[in-house]
């Protein structure tokens, strides 16, 4: 169910957000719609909208660090770390970080995969965001959460430009709150 500052976010700073998301039909496979995000990366108002609606419940009391998988959360992470004055701290595909790495395996809505993070990355008790900018079924950041409480972290919530609420992902993320600006039905 949308919280208050989710539907408030749907035009952020005057801006429709919903309407700079386009839908591809039938990608990455057959069945799948892509909800692309290239349109509002493009409009610098609509980014920067996007970015206001995401920081917006964390600036009272905002994290440590800020966790993201790539690709598309570090295109959130960098941008929402800085307004928010923390740290980020990417997740990345198996074999991609050079130091010593714990990794998470988790299932996508169309495969499996997995994610690592640098031991050090997180330290006991730092206070995490974890970012992305799609919630489906849940599977990446249900991986990510598991990563960060792994090292010692505290998850503070959860956030994504978009959710897919048919696909119930959110269930996978229970006890922790979920902040979505965009909701699909």
């Amino acid at each position: 169910m949308p919280d208050a500052s989710a539907r408030a976010g749907r035009r952020a700073m005057g801006v429709d957000l919903a309407a700079y998301i386009r839908d591809i039909p039938d990608f990455p496979k057959p069945g799948i719609v892509f909800k692309d995000i290239t349109p509002l990366l493009r409009d610098p108002r609509a980014f920067a909208a996007a970015i206001e609606a995401l920081a917006a419940p964390y600036v009272e009391e905002p994290p440590d660090l800020i966790v993201a998988p790539e690709a598309r959360g570090f295109i959130f992470a960098g941008p929402l770390a800085q307004k928010l004055r923390c740290g980020f701290v990417p997740l990345r595909k198996p074999g991609k970080l050079p130091a010593d790495t714990v990794s998470q395996e988790y299932e996508l809505e169309y495969g499996k995969a997995a994610i690592e993070v640098h031991r050090d990355a997180i330290g006991n008790g730092d206070r995490v965001l974890v970012l992305d900018d799609l919630l489906a079924i849940g599977g990446t950041a249900a991986a990510a959460i598991a990563l960060v409480e792994r090292l010692g972290g505290r998850v503070i919530g959860v956030a994504f430009l978009i959710e897919l609420d048919f696909l119930k992902g959110r269930e996978r993320l229970r006890g922790h709150p979920v902040h979505s600006v965009l909701h699909v039905s």
